[in-house]
């Protein structure tokens, strides 16, 4: 067999290269990091497109309100919520509620306690879901503004009596907020903080 040297010699006076052997392993080892490339390219994109996947159905939301107990929750948009779940809906847009929280108000999130056909009642100033008390109303916000009692009565379908144990909180237990239907509902929330 020739040696490089002079495979290269010949091949600088024009005569032709006599065959060189083929390095297996080497050749081995370019497919290997080339096949490997393709396989992290579809890892790459199949992460991309379960990342996209999910961002279209859940999000990460930061609490700054004192009436729930967590401060951080992933929320699964578009689900329907269940009695007890964490529920995330844009609150409606009355004067009180832009006073206090601004006109473009972020998601408010509270508790799911009555659930579409509940009976929500006013016994003076505590307010009962299927005859359990879950909160008591104020006449006043903490600034001094008036509050009107929530709505009474049968929760409408698709509805529902959203609120907190919190005893300052701004929940279905009053008309500014009164229930949250599905037309302005986020999703429901998950804690993680």
């Amino acid at each position: 067999m020739a040696s490089k040297a002079a495979l290269l010699e010949q091949t600088a006076s024009g005569q032709t290269a006599a065959p060189v052997a083929v390095d297996r392993r080497a050749l081995f080892t370019k497919r290997v990091r080339q096949w490997s490339a393709v396989a992290l390219m579809a890892v790459a994109w199949a992460s991309y497109n379960t990342i996209a996947d999910w961002q279209k159905n859940n999000a990460f939301l930061i609490n700054a309100s004192d009436s729930l107990p967590n401060w951080a929750f992933f929320v699964h948009l578009h689900h329907t919520p269940a009695k007890d779940d964490y529920v995330f809906f844009a609150p409606p847009a009355n004067p009180l509620v832009q006073r206090h929280f601004g006109p473009t108000s972020g998601p408010f999130g509270k508790r799911v306690i009555g659930m579409p056909g509940a009976l929500v009642e006013h016994r003076g100033s505590d307010v009962y879901v299927d005859g359990v008390r879950v909160a008591h109303m104020k006449p006043l916000t903490r600034t001094g503004e008036p509050l009107t009692p929530g709505p009474v009565g049968r929760v409408p379908r698709g509805c529902y009596y959203v609120g907190t144990r919190h005893p300052d909180g701004f929940d279905s237990r009053y008309a500014e907020i009164g229930f949250a239907c599905a037309s302005q509902i986020i999703g429901t929330g998950t804690p993680i903080l």
